[in-house]
């Protein structure tokens, strides 16, 4: 009996510690923004833990507020993601051929994710008028539901800026 050692390709890592393109508005914006919700999501969720270990009981409004800075977070990652080129793609395709081949893709890939979020934040602008507009309350805690909505559209923005900034950079490069 042989036993063959599997073959795999060598994933490149991307190296946290590699400098960041220059963008016009700082990435430590996301980083930030990041930390202050992981935050967030610790104390609030430890806060209920502690109070359901000595009281039996919980804080009402945890889940539907730890639902809500998990949205944000995977938005505010999203846009770092973009930003930082680091978005999910097929990298078979991407990052094989000529280089103004992989400028095109990178390019077409920028300005498709830049068409999708501004899309979804005229749409979910939309959304939130409507949750002004009808009074809409969270199922929860019953606060008004566009507290939670108005996010959507301001992190599409986001995304979207800084997909075209993506695709203006890619532009630049030779």
């Amino acid at each position: 009996m042989h036993v063959h050692e599997p073959t795999h390709l060598p994933i490149e890592v991307p190296d946290p510690a590699a400098q960041d393109e220059v963008t016009v508005i700082p990435l430590k914006i996301e980083d930030w923004l990041t930390v202050i919700v992981m935050g967030l999501l610790a104390l609030i969720t430890f806060a209920n833990v502690l109070v359901r270990y000595f009281t039996s009981q919980s804080f009402a409004w945890t889940e539907e507020f730890s639902v809500f800075l998990m949205i944000v977070l995977a938005l505010v990652a999203g846009s770092a993601s973009v930003a930082r080129n680091r978005q999910i793609r097929i990298e078979y395709f991407a990052d094989s051929g000529s280089q103004a081949r992989q400028r095109a893709l990178a390019r077409f890939g920028a300005i498709t994710v830049f068409l999708l979020f501004a899309l979804v934040a005229v749409l979910s602008t939309r959304m939130v008028w409507d949750d002004i507009r009808y009074g809409e309350t969270s199922p929860g805690i019953g606060v008004p539901q566009w507290w939670y909505t108005i996010w959507l559209p301001i992190m599409s923005v986001a995304i979207a800026g800084r997909a075209l900034g993506l695709f203006i950079r890619r532009g630049r490069r030779a």
